[in-house]
């Protein structure tokens, strides 16, 4: 278990594009749940614009460093604006793709993970980012998990979506399909299986139960659609299984999400970013949580993006963001 002095330390929450929701969300987060635990990592223009544009009755405190938290007084926002942002974001046009914008959401998450690097907090919860916006701001990652991941040295990650029904976990992410399938090898496989299985003890499961999806059509179907369940697929599993993992598969992945829906599994493992995060979306964005398995740290975010067509609006939903706080919340509470 931690221990109990790190329980006081904020959960970080960045700020995400500040031309799409992700500030508007975490102001309706604050509105809404009031939490008393967590700071924003963010540009203090932008907050206050997104209160605005909102429409609640809070006010912008302005931290000199995460610690203070515990002296914002009721009804404000806390925000911890960390050195190096681009000037004037808040002036960006909402809705709009922008190198500023994206340097402005990559600065923060630096900001944010140094901070849990250094002690100073304790879980990361990153609202959406646009992967244009970082292409523009010259960063060489398609995206929070990628990035994340370099700032951790590298360690080996994936990315794991969960709501109360489902949680799937992903061999590949953000590549093309001709790409992804080619890293789909007994390799990667297997440390996926190793990584889920860690962590969902970690999250307090004795001994998960690991579906794991085929890639092809009917899992090959004995090799008539395809071979990389027999070559690559199966004797990962084999390889888990010998490692006192609970892992079993491969299985059709049109047929394995609904029997872990039903309860016969705790995660399904998917091949491909489309196959495994399709049905847990379909069930619903509003309670659907990303979170990085494999981290040295607790990093969650909402299931969505930016929204660039609703950005500035209002209107957006907060549900996941507040989903993605209350899992962070409790995975640093049960993380060793």
């Amino acid at each position: 278990m931690t221990p109990d002095n790190s329980l006081a330390l904020p959960l970080l929450v960045t700020q995400g594009d500040p031309c799409g929701i992700g500030p508007e969300i975490i102001a309706k987060l604050w509105h809404q749940a009031r939490p008393t635990d967590a700071v924003v990592v963010g540009d203090v223009a932008v907050m206050r614009r997104a209160v605005r544009q909102v429409g609640v009755d809070l006010a912008v405190a302005v931290l000199d460093d995460p610690a203070e938290v515990a002296s914002v007084p009721p009804r404000c926002v806390p925000v911890w604006q960390p050195p190096g942002l681009p000037a004037d974001v808040a002036a960006l046009p909402m809705g709009q793709v922008s190198a500023a914008a994206g340097a402005a959401a990559v600065a923060c998450i630096e900001a944010a993970v140094a901070c849990v690097q250094a002690g100073r907090g304790r879980a990361v919860v990153t609202a959406p980012l646009h992967k244009e916006a970082l292409h523009a701001a010259g960063s060489v990652y398609p995206g929070h998990t990628e990035m994340l991941q370099a700032l951790a040295g590298g360690v080996p990650v994936r990315m794991m979506l969960a709501n109360d029904e489902l949680r799937t976990v992903l061999v590949t992410i953000h590549c093309s399909v001709r790409e992804a399938i080619e890293q789909v090898t007994r390799a990667s496989v297997l440390d996926t299986l190793r990584i889920t299985d860690a962590a969902l003890r970690r999250m307090g499961w004795a001994s998960p139960r690991v579906a794991v999806a085929g890639l092809n059509p009917h899992a090959g179907e004995g090799g008539l659609f395809g071979d990389e369940e027999q070559q690559h697929i199966a004797p990962a599993i084999a390889d888990a299984r010998a490692e006192g993992i609970d892992a079993s598969g491969p299985f059709a992945p049109d047929t394995v999400f609904m029997r872990a829906r039903r309860g016969e599994f705790d995660v399904v493992v998917a091949m491909l970013h489309d196959h495994g995060l399709i049905p847990v979306k379909y069930l619903g964005v509003e309670q659907g949580v990303n979170v990085t398995l494999g981290l040295p740290f607790v990093r969650t975010s909402p299931d969505h993006g930016t929204a660039f067509d609703i950005a500035g609006r209002g209107v957006a939903d907060a549900s996941s963001l507040h989903a993605a706080l209350h899992m962070a919340r409790r995975l640093s509470g049960a993380a060793s």
